[in-house]
């Protein structure tokens, strides 16, 4: 009996997705860490990072093997490892943060020295040179805007145009006095895009002016975008992915840099599980888990050629901002606060 052409087709697919199920499985089981792997039981990772479930679910699938995943906020994260490291009691395998505070762990000796296969797939600006960490993206800030709400002639093609009076009562962003990042962010304006700190101050008085909407984080910043209540928002171009199919874009600036904080990866020294730790590092920098973290988390990653799905964001010119002591957030924060 002929098939239908229809017929034809759907089986060939069909065909295709086992193979590449096999395909899967077959390169899995070839991992030389898999099989101690496999005897330890899971993996443990600590992270500050959201929205990683489908990396984890992809990994136990491929591998067998789950991961637990422990969140821990930027603000606590150096002393909670730190206080278990120094008990002796770190359940972490891997531990994933923003790189300033990787670098404060290993100056402390809490990282382990693993370079990974994956690396060689990604730039060498990004490689510690001691072989402890890998920095595997930046988290990118954007100006984000309500697409149905703002006119395309309106959207800001500068960071200037914040302090212009058309956008007064129409802001949101993160708290310029009590968020790190934002304070972070903030300053390397000054440092990348304003010629000048005369400059850059009187854009600030300017962004004050027009009364922005404060928030905790950059997480509530595209709530109020996407309901109309704001038009735009200092936030981040990722949430265009995890939002959608909210009415977010994102503002295209000529000539001016997206910023943002660069993130890192690691394996905690005396790893309770070192080959589950190496072979879920080895995962977390793949292409698969490259092409995971952009495409269903929006994330900004350094695999090459790999990208979120957000309308010409290969175009930008994405760059790691230096990251702040102590003692700089202290001093913006009191300068903010005599402005905000």
């Amino acid at each position: 009996m002929r098939m239908k052409l229809g017929d034809l087709i759907r089986m060939s697919a069909v065909c295709c997705i086992v193979l590449t199920m096999m395909l899967g499985v077959a390169a899995g089981a070839e991992h030389p860490l898999l099989k101690d792997a496999k005897k330890e039981g899971k993996a443990v990772f600590y992270a500050n990072i959201t929205g990683i479930e489908p990396v984890m679910e992809a990994f136990k699938s491929q591998y067998g093997i789950p991961v637990e995943y422990n969140r821990v906020s930027t603000a606590v994260y150096v002393p909670t490892v730190q206080t278990e490291f120094q008990a002796g009691r770190l359940a972490a395998d891997v531990l994933q943060a923003p790189i300033p505070i990787l670098q404060i762990l290993k100056q402390a000796g809490v990282l382990a020295k693993y370079v990974s296969p994956m690396a060689e797939k990604y730039p060498d600006w990004s490689k510690d040179p001691d072989g402890m960490i890998q920095q595997f993206g930046i988290e990118a800030v954007a100006l984000i805007y309500n697409t149905e709400l703002v006119k395309t002639q309106d959207v800001p093609t500068s960071y200037r145009d914040l302090a212009n009076p058309k956008w007064r009562n129409k802001i949101v962003m993160p708290d310029p006095i009590t968020h790190a990042t934002t304070i972070t962010w903030l300053v390397g304006l000054k440092e990348h895009v304003f010629s000048s700190e005369a400059e850059w101050k009187e854009f600030l008085r300017g962004l004050a002016k027009n009364n922005p909407m404060f928030v905790a984080s950059f997480g509530p910043t595209p709530g109020p975008i996407e309901t109309g209540e704001k038009l735009i928002g200092i936030s981040m171009p990722k949430y265009i992915v995890t939002k959608a199919p909210a009415p977010l874009g994102w503002a295209q600036l000529k000539n001016e840099p997206l910023m943002g904080s660069a993130r890192g990866i690691a394996i905690a020294k005396n790893a309770p599980r070192p080959n589950a730790a190496r072979l879920f590092v080895d995962y977390w920098l793949s292409e698969a888990s490259s092409r995971i973290l952009a495409e269903q988390v929006g994330e900004w990653v350094l695999y090459k050629d790999v990208y979120p799905p957000i309308k010409d964001i290969r175009k930008a010119n994405v760059i790691p901002l230096r990251e702040l002591s102590d003692d700089e957030i202290q001093r913006w924060s009191e300068v903010f606060r005599t402005i905000f």
